[in-house]
């Protein structure tokens, strides 16, 4: 019986001349009939004569019309160029300590800290600019706890506390830690050449305003019995090292801004997946227990620490005061660490600040805060003058604000 597989066997009678080609066609596609005999054969085609060159012309010229045009739409939006807060942006700060500056001031926290706090204000008055390592939505300790594990910095740490993220450890950014020790030639290679071929020159180049992004907050319809929560927009703009400010546009103009006070207002609705008040309360507990462990082991190596409450208002103030109580958070967690802290209720060069979406500052009354807020940490803290702890006695965010009057 012939072999399925044999070239050799002969062909059933007309089969050639079934399988030949057609001279005439010059773009007909060669088949496996076409080459008998020969084993897993590659179809081939010839490239027809094309005037390629004008077709390259024209789609070089499609894609300038196209990103030219979205990118005059969100300009016309108020939008303009801009660093994108990345992990690899993060890393190129954090790797600042390993190359000589273990003796720096750092400032981890949320976005508060992130935005509030100008490092060209705070170098000014300091002589030496900070390290911003602050990551929006993110609590602090997982980068408190890496430099804890860095025998290097021997510095000072600014901690931001935002209630609502840090005694519930919440980490929305918190990968950066990760990316760092393991990024690649190539991302390394990626964020160079963005930051200078790229992010200084195009306005569109951020997440908020990617193609992908902006249909997705479409008002598509909902499905029945789920609720779609609205996503953070573009809140603010960044510099090659992580000094960041609020964009102008969350407050002045109406509809942005109440755009974001109607997320932050979504934001504080119950939802499903929240824990019950047992389930809270042992989240905050274990917080406050992780942070005596990482503050032990920073002072361990000489590390000056101070907690910070930065400044909230309104609706997101009453968030706070309701979910996380002073008396039950902050006073806990000095008490457990053994630090110093802030509280910006109990400093009134600290307070009356505009924040439009009340959480964060406008970049003129964040260089107004960075002022204040470097005078007091000097004043009574970390200056040449300040009072030693055991003199001082207990911090004065930790007492009662009617003792302190």
């Amino acid at each position: 019986m012939p072999s399925s597989t044999s070239s050799s066997e002969a062909r059933a009678p007309g089969a050639a001349a079934r399988a030949t080609v057609d001279p005439a066609d010059r773009y007909a596609r060669q088949s496996a009939a076409d080459r008998p005999g020969v084993a897993q054969p590659v179809p081939t085609r010839p490239v027809p004569a094309q005037a390629w060159g004008r077709i390259i012309l024209w789609a070089v010229v499609l894609a300038v019309l196209l990103v030219g045009g979205w990118e005059a739409y969100w300009r016309s939006f108020g939008a303009r160029p801009g660093y994108r807060n990345t992990y690899g942006l993060w890393a190129i700060q954090r790797r600042r300590i390993d190359a000589g500056e273990g003796d720096a001031t750092v400032l981890v926290g949320a976005s508060r800290v992130y935005y509030d706090i100008e490092l060209p204000v705070w170098e000014r008055l300091d002589g030496r600019r900070p390290i911003q390592l602050a990551f929006e939505g993110t609590s602090p300790l997982g980068y408190l706890e890496d430099l804890a594990a860095d025998p290097k910095f021997t510095g000072r740490v600014l901690i931001g506390v935002a209630p609502d993220l840090f005694f519930s450890g919440f980490e929305y950014r918190g990968g950066a830690v990760r990316y760092t020790r393991k990024e690649s030639p190539s991302e390394f290679v990626g964020q160079w050449l963005s930051m200078r071929l790229i992010e200084p020159y195009l306005a569109f180049e951020d997440a908020d305003f990617s193609l992908a992004t902006v249909l997705e907050r479409q008002p598509w319809p909902e499905r029945p019995g789920k609720h779609v929560s609205l996503e953070p927009r573009k809140l603010g703009y960044h510099d090659a090292d992580r000094n960041s400010y609020l964009w102008d546009k969350v407050a002045d103009d109406p509809e942005y801004h109440a755009l974001w006070q109607r997320i932050w207002h979504d934001n504080f609705q119950p939802s499903p997946d929240d824990p019950t008040p047992q389930e809270a309360l042992k989240i905050e507990q274990e917080q406050i227990a992780r942070a005596a462990r990482v503050v032990a082991a920073l002072r361990a190596h000489g590390v000056k620490m101070l907690f910070v409450r930065m400044p909230s208002s309104g609706e997101y103030l009453d968030f706070e005061n309701a979910n996380f109580p002073r008396a039950r958070t902050w006073d806990k967690l000095l008490a457990a660490t053994g630090a110093q802290g802030i509280h910006f209720e109990d400093y009134p060069e600290l307070q009356g600040y505009y924040l439009p979406e009340w959480s964060h500052m406008t970049r003129p009354e964040a260089e107004r805060f960075t002022a204040a807020l470097h005078r007091v940490v000097m004043r009574d803290f970390w200056g040449p003058h300040a009072p030693a702890p055991a003199a001082a006695g207990a911090p004065r965010s930790a007492l009662p604000a009617a003792a302190q009057r």
